[in-house]
């Protein structure tokens, strides 16, 4: 029989998606199941995107640019100016995703072996690209005792080597919902200017922030022009999970002449998802204004949730929609697998991402889980409920 790949086979499983077969039986027992484990928004996508989809006028389905279609770069160029990041419609490649774009950022900067150095708990899907891309991810870990707050930069220093290409954040956070400050988004422009790095930001929960903070983008940075690639998307910002589309964002000329290569070698991004996402980006502040207004309500029910069940610790998000939570079981992913598959209350339960996917260093954030508060108010309720009797039972 022919061999599968080292590659494939070192590939990690989802932490957030792995679980769906254990859903199933528990669809198929005729449970509610309550989804916390992916961070799908219940909000409405704009209306004008899909709209836009609708009344288009196009006789062919045809490719469009490489780098995206030129009057959808040019919308994205301006909604970038009103945040206060100067960049042109040439600084900007759309992709199939933030994902692409991330797959695009890592095959720029770095060669087999190399290495880029990410807080943890991350993006689970950073282990994934930086597998299929050979890269040797090098994890500074944060603790929920100091709500996962940036590491000390003493610690990113003491880890750079020959090897390092990068320095890798998310900001706010996925799963944490942690917010960098613009002290800390200083700490590591000087880091990365110093040892001559790149610093990757990926910015896909940027109008999401609340409590009167503000988001720092390190593309408003003086002095990071060569270092600085940004990646961002719509699927989070105008609940659009479904159309596929990012870009990857960066003045460094070579960086971008290099991306393009890598985008022409897929051809093109979607045709009908630029067409939406740029419809969407006439969708008035208004509208962040009331998303935002929800999820700090949700975040709000459900961290107060959360802190009245004994033994449960959980960071306070100021940013995106997740929480990571640390819970009363010495193994989450099978406390996990026994909500769906021979747990309910009232003939409900609930499905959790276990946090350990969220890390590189092994054996790390065994006892915790990542929720994402994408579910309405009264959901998040009866979840809380749900998670405090099954830790009653699964600990009895």
């Amino acid at each position: 029989m022919p061999a599968i790949s080292e590659k494939g086979i070192a590939m990690p499983e989802s932490p957030i998606r792995k679980l769906v077969p254990y859903a199933e039986k528990a669809y198929a027992a005729k449970k509610t199941v309550y989804h916390l484990n992916i961070g799908q928004p219940d909000i409405k996508t704009p209306h004008a995107a899909m709209e836009a989809v609708t009344m288009h006028s196009l006789d062919v389905l045809a490719y469009t640019r490489s780098d995206g279609s030129e009057g959808y770069r040019n919308k994205i160029a301006s909604y970038y100016q009103k945040n206060t990041i100067e960049v042109t419609s040439k600084d900007i490649i759309v992709t199939t995703g933030g994902s692409e774009a991330l797959l695009f950022a890592m095959g720029c900067i770095a060669d087999q072996g190399d290495e880029i150095i990410i807080p943890e708990p991350f993006y689970a899907n950073y282990n994934g690209f930086a597998t299929a891309s050979g890269v040797t991810v090098v994890p500074v870990q944060s603790k929920i005792e100091n709500n996962f707050a940036l590491p000390p930069i003493s610690e990113f220093e003491q880890l750079i080597t020959p090897k390092t290409k990068a320095i890798l954040i998310c900001n706010p956070g996925n799963p944490t919902g942690y917010l960098y400050t613009k002290d800390e988004i200083n700490q590591l422009a000087d880091l990365v200017k110093k040892h001559d790095l790149f610093i990757v930001a990926d910015e896909v929960y940027r109008e999401f922030v609340y409590d009167g903070h503000q988001h720092y983008s390190i593309m408003a940075k003086n002095g990071l022009d060569q270092h600085a690639i940004m990646i961002d998307s719509v699927s989070k910002r105008y609940s659009m999970c479904g159309a596929r589309i990012g870009c990857l964002v960066s003045k460094n000329k070579e960086v971008m002449a290099t991306a393009m290569k890598f985008a022409q070698a897929r051809l093109s991004p979607p045709t009908f998802a630029q067409i939406a996402a740029e419809a969407a980006l006439l969708t008035p502040d208004s509208y962040f204004t009331e998303v935002n207004q929800e999820y700090v309500s949700r975040r709000n029910t459900l961290i107060k949730g959360l802190k009245s069940i004994k033994g449960v610790r959980v960071g306070i998000p100021n940013g995106a929609f997740y929480c990571v939570a640390e819970l009363p079981v010495d193994n989450a992913e099978e406390f996990a697998k026994w909500l769906l598959e021979s747990y309910d209350y009232k003939n409900e339960t609930i499905m959790v991402a276990p946090a350990q996917g969220f890390y590189s260093t092994p054996n790390t954030g065994l006892n915790q889980i990542r929720i994402a508060y994408v579910l309405n108010e009264d959901s998040l309720r009866k979840s809380v409920e749900i998670l405090r009797h099954a830790l009653e039972e699964y600990n009895k």
